[in-house]
């Protein structure tokens, strides 16, 4: 593909000229669609519609056709690498994702595979289903969860709001704790490059959790095995979004990624200071979109121009929340494609 012809997205990931920002929503396909209820309603549950790639591609595209995004990301889960190692997992309605087994040993550690990737041929599947849909000017991004975030689920066997008991094992088990995450980051390198094979034009590492550590563990036990995964993964751009982790913003710009994605709280100019000339990715507060139409557009605005015209992909600063008004994410998405900067 020539440099002129690349889609705006990934022109914009690649620090390049760009008509006007793209933008795309973490979480967009999703329950804020009444087109994603009725699919999923058709299903016995969440794991269904992941691992059924024509439902999984339908899914994906709906937000490229309803809401007019500029990229599509591939409906999927964080939690399908844990169960390709051999660690299943549940999701129950209202209460998030469930482990049957957890990780307290090394002997547990030991009992887990690396996966080649091959286990998640259903999410390969659904890729190439929505590359054959996908008009070219829109990229599909493939992703997967940080090793980190990942082990916070291995070890906790569900969702926490402190995860303690994962924050734990990296002190009482801190030989197991890099065990674990050397097999997580293979396994996910070799799931990215299946993605890639699949047809993945851009990659999100999300780490969902980086922010409940302190910079010295995150350091450690975190960004050390991003960067394993940025150096593995050469072939497409990679977006790295860790949440929450302002207090490593430096470190994270000296990572071998193309965007830096950042959350609401971290301030623009303090991701600019860092970014090293990466690209970055955000940060509207996903709470924005529940006000009114003015306000939308005001807040938007605001975040464009202080990002300015170049380096920029739109996004909020987290997921879509489920509940958040169609209406609301429409108009953020139009502000950003009508939006003219003032030079």
């Amino acid at each position: 593909m020539n440099e002129e012809v690349k889609p705006l997205l990934l022109r914009a990931a690649l620090n390049q000229e760009t008509e006007r920002t793209p933008v795309w929503l973490m979480r967009q396909a999703g329950r804020i669609l009444p087109e994603y209820r009725k699919i999923r309603a058709s299903v016995s549950g969440f794991k269904e519609l992941v691992t059924t790639p024509d439902l999984a591609a339908e899914v994906t595209l709906q937000p490229v056709d309803i809401l007019g995004v500029d990229a599509a990301i591939i409906f999927s889960d964080i939690l399908v690498i844990p169960e390709a190692m051999g660690l299943p997992y549940e999701v129950i309605e209202k209460t998030g994702p469930v482990f049957e087994n957890t990780i307290n040993s090394v002997e547990d550690i030991n009992s887990t595979t690396v996966a080649n990737g091959q286990e998640l041929h259903y999410v390969y599947e659904a890729m190439k289903l929505v590359k054959q849909n996908l008009n070219n000017d829109i990229p599909l991004i493939g992703f997967a969860g940080a090793p980190w975030t990942i082990l916070t689920y291995m070890v906790e066997g569900s969702g926490s709001k402190t995860f303690s008991k994962a924050r734990r094992f990296l002190y009482t088990e801190p030989e197991a704790s890099h065990l674990l995450l050397e097999k997580i980051t293979i396994s996910t390198i070799n799931y990215l490059k299946g993605q890639i094979n699949a047809g993945a034009d851009i990659i999100q590492l999300f780490d969902s959790w980086a922010g409940i550590l302190g910079p010295v563990q995150y350091q450690e036990f975190g960004l050390k095995y991003i960067q394993r995964i940025c150096d593995a993964i050469t072939e497409v751009p990679i977006i790295v979004f860790a949440k929450g982790a302002y207090h490593s913003m430096e470190q994270i710009g000296k990572l071998s990624c193309n965007v830096i994605g950042i959350d609401w709280q971290t301030p623009i100019s303090e991701a600019h200071r860092f970014s090293q000339g990466k690209a970055i990715q955000g940060n509207l507060d996903p709470t924005v979109l529940y006000a009114d139409t003015t306000t939308i557009q005001k807040h938007t605005v605001q975040m464009l121009e202080e990002f300015g015209p170049t380096g920029h992909i739109a996004n909020l600063g987290h997921g879509v929340y489920p509940d958040t008004p169609l209406d609301g994410v429409r108009c953020f998405i139009d502000t950003i494609k009508e939006h003219q900067f003032k030079h």
